[in-house]
């Protein structure tokens, strides 16, 4: 199974209620896009319009509202700005950053931020993520897992830390399955873990172990089907890519034994908290549509 293989439009059945349904997860996207600019607005030094244009806000809001279109607006604000903190960082380290002690300053005052420090002056990347934290610290759950996220926004730092480190030397770039272990660069995971706090639910909580592992496996589903769709945007950026490391087939294969690893592992999700399982179902089938024919980034 190739995860860009064409599919017809749906024939048949109540395409008035079908449409009129896709109309409304668009019309929580287009909410969540203005919000997302505002974010931006407040914080010009770390969005710049290139290349956080209104495209990238657009195509955040709308990956995030279909894969939770259960949710309105209040409860995926958080969701969409934690996606764009992500991106944030991304730019930074990949595009800005010109040594690892940069980097490294970056990370630490992050992760400063993260313990519940309060960011440095003239540091709007930490007052962004403080933003973040102080908005899920109001939620209960937070006092009983708010280490996880703590870890899981540790993880991403230290991902993107060292895939900055592999571009360094591209005469020793890691193997696909290593490179594939630092699916954390992709910052989907600790996006997953903000939402679920966030919705301060027992059963999604209950379960937390079990929907983090399964969102591991799903991240790395969406770190290769980004890098399918991303190839030649990559190499003009100088960024890495499965596709530099291995074959197309050979990713487009690995995708198929993730997803069915991923369905496994969500089977069991859907008896005690169907909707996350859902939740994480739907950002494979998102991403696998998206990338397609565009990505997230709004410039080439």
């Amino acid at each position: 199974m190739s995860s860009f293989t064409e599919t017809p439009p749906t024939t048949g059945g109540d395409q008035l209620t079908v449409a009129a349904e896709q109309g409304r997860i668009c019309a929580l996207a287009a909410k969540g896009q203005r919000d997302l600019a505002k974010v931006a607005a407040s914080y010009p030094d770390l969005f710049p319009a290139k290349p956080f244009d209104a495209a990238l806000f657009g195509n955040v809001a709308m990956a995030i509202a279909f894969g939770a279109p259960w949710c309105d607006l209040d409860r995926l604000r958080i969701t969409n700005r934690a996606v764009l903190w992500g991106f944030a960082v991304d730019w930074l380290v990949d595009h800005e950053a010109r040594s690892r002690d940069e980097i490294d300053r970056l990370t630490a005052r992050c992760l400063a931020v993260a313990d519940g420090g309060t960011p440095e002056p003239e540091d709007p990347l930490g007052a962004f993520l403080a933003e973040l934290r102080d908005e899920l610290a109001a939620v209960p759950a937070f006092a009983a897992h708010g280490g996880r996220w703590r870890e899981e926004t540790r993880k991403v730092l230290a991902a993107m830390a060292r895939e900055w480190d592999w571009k360094q030397h591209p005469d020793r770039l890691p193997g696909f399955e290593e490179y594939l272990d630092n699916a954390d660069n992709l910052a989907c995971t600790v996006v997953n873990v903000v939402h679920w706090i966030h919705t301060d639910d027992p059963a999604t909580l209950a379960n937390l172990d079990g929907l983090l592992a399964a969102s591991d496996r799903v991240q790395r589903i969406l770190r290769l089907v980004n890098d399918l769709g991303t190839y030649e945007r990559d190499l003009r950026w100088g960024d890495l890519n499965a596709l530099m490391l291995v074959p197309r087939e050979q990713v487009e294969q690995r995708i198929v034994e993730l997803v069915a690893q991923a369905r496994r592992m969500l089977e069991p999700l859907r008896e005690s908290c169907p909707l996350q399982a859902d939740y994480l179902a739907r950002q494979i089938g998102f991403s696998s549509g998206f990338y397609r024919s565009t990505d997230f980034w709004g410039v080439s």
